[in-house]
């Protein structure tokens, strides 16, 4: 969106940013994200699994069934009911527009690091929107974040945000996953919306769309909280790159 703060960081060039950003990038991880909960978190399936020791509810008629096998020979075993953590589908919407393109590109090398360090083996995807979006990482390619955050910064700054825009194209990209997939889409804006459709609708038919609110500039923080509150999602402020692993640890964790 809008134009940053007036002042040195505004300043920053790009090349500069993009060198920065891969550092954050290569150093940045988010345990929360890597360590999803089981148990009876919401979601997840069920399966019934021989113990080896680690917890679970026993499943009863499970158990007996294994007994009575086991009366033919060899140790009884005691079977356990444990819930499969829910695979995650990620599309991150990061916004390019504007005279903070520079700094920016900072907190998206925080959140692209992050997220590909902690979300390994799960799909993740990367758009870039001004007035107009360009896909930078399809959902599930295994790109990593130098070469991701290249191809953000190849794209020149524009004056216009269009936040509908990338939440059409994310709709697209999470369509055809499994519905019981944790599909969410993370928009990374100011959320100056001027040019476009009114994005509040769609965000209402994504499954989940969570806001990183860029406040070191002009922002829109009411449109950015109605998005998050359409798409079912968390509205969290971000001033730098710090503040990243914090936001996307309350993100996952909710």
């Amino acid at each position: 969106g809008g134009r940053g703060a007036a002042g040195r960081d505004d300043e920053l060039p790009v090349v500069a940013a993009r060198a920065l950003a891969r550092r954050i990038a290569r150093e940045m991880t988010v345990r929360p994200l890597a360590a999803r909960p089981t148990g009876r978190s919401p979601g997840g399936a069920w399966h019934a699994v021989p113990s080896r020791g680690e917890p679970g509810e026993i499943d009863i008629e499970a158990t007996v069934e294994a007994w009575i096998a086991s009366a033919a020979g060899g140790p009884p075993e005691v079977v356990i009911r444990q819930q499969r953590a829910r695979r995650r589908a990620v599309v991150l919407a990061a916004d390019v527009s504007g005279s903070s393109r520079g700094p920016r590109l900072l907190s998206i090398g925080a959140s692209v690091g992050a997220l590909t360090a902690s979300l390994r083996d799960e799909a993740v995807g990367v758009l870039a929107f001004w007035s107009d979006a360009a896909t930078i990482c399809e959902l599930g390619e295994q790109a990593g974040p130098d070469a991701i955050i290249d191809r953000l910064a190849r794209i020149p700054a524009r004056g216009l945000t269009n936040v509908a825009f990338p939440l059409e194209i994310a709709a697209g990209m999470l369509a055809p996953r499994d519905e019981r997939e944790d599909r969410r889409v993370l928009l990374l804006s100011d959320c100056v919306h001027n040019a476009g459709p009114d994005p509040r609708p769609i965000a209402a038919r994504l499954p989940r769309v969570d806001v990183l609110l860029d406040v070191s500039g002009e922002c829109d923080r009411e449109l950015a909280q109605e998005l998050a509150r359409e798409g079912r999602g968390l509205c969290l402020p971000v001033r730098t790159p710090r503040d990243i692993p914090r936001a996307l640890s309350r993100i996952f964790g909710d």
